[in-house]
């Protein structure tokens, strides 16, 4: 899949991180245990962890598996978060996660919209979902707006590691491109 450095939207740049922007990405949201609570992956607890993500997330680029973005407002300013999403076959996986201060702004939806819009563009990838807890009536009202359709609730489905080790319960939205 060809991916881009930058996407622009109305309000938003996504990039593509760097080392450099570790520091940032720690203070404004990976050390956050609000801010991760619903995340599949744990609060950072030091600078060095959320470091060897951005590694990892370089690696991943380059092997075109997968791609993520630092979400900024286009007019300059702090960190808003990030998104990315996973390729598999012709299918993409995708997620997002806001600093605090961000929400509530329209940010996640015109982002998501963004990346399935870029996902669906690729003539390889027919199907585009992702996946919310039950209980994170914010991210699915997200994901509605953002055009994917609600195709079920998958049953103790993801660990979602800041709320325990038990499988929950998520909700399956979509879209997918029909020719």
């Amino acid at each position: 899949m060809d991916s881009p450095e930058r996407i622009e939207t109305e309000r938003l740049l996504l990039r593509w991180p760097t080392e450099a922007d570790a520091a940032e990405m720690f203070a404004r949201y990976a050390q956050d245990p609000e801010v991760c609570r619903y995340m599949s992956w744990t609060t950072h607890r030091s600078i060095s962890e959320t470091i060897a993500f951005v590694q990892w997330s370089i690696e991943r680029r380059q092997a075109g598996s997968s791609y993520g973005w630092l979400i900024y407002p286009l007019a300059g300013g702090s960190l808003l978060g990030s998104i990315g999403f996973r390729v598999n076959g012709h299918e993409v996986q995708f997620g997002y996660c806001l600093a605090r201060d961000a929400w509530g702004h329209g940010y996640a939806t015109e982002a998501s919209r963004a990346i399935v819009d870029l996902a669906l563009s690729d003539p390889a990838i027919w199907r585009i979902q992702a996946y919310c807890d039950v209980g994170h009536r914010a991210s699915a009202r997200v994901l509605q707006k953002a055009g994917l359709v609600l195709e079920g609730t998958l049953r103790r489905h993801v660990v979602l590691p800041n709320l325990g080790e038990v499988p929950r319960d998520v909700y399956l939205y979509a879209r997918v491109r029909e020719s």
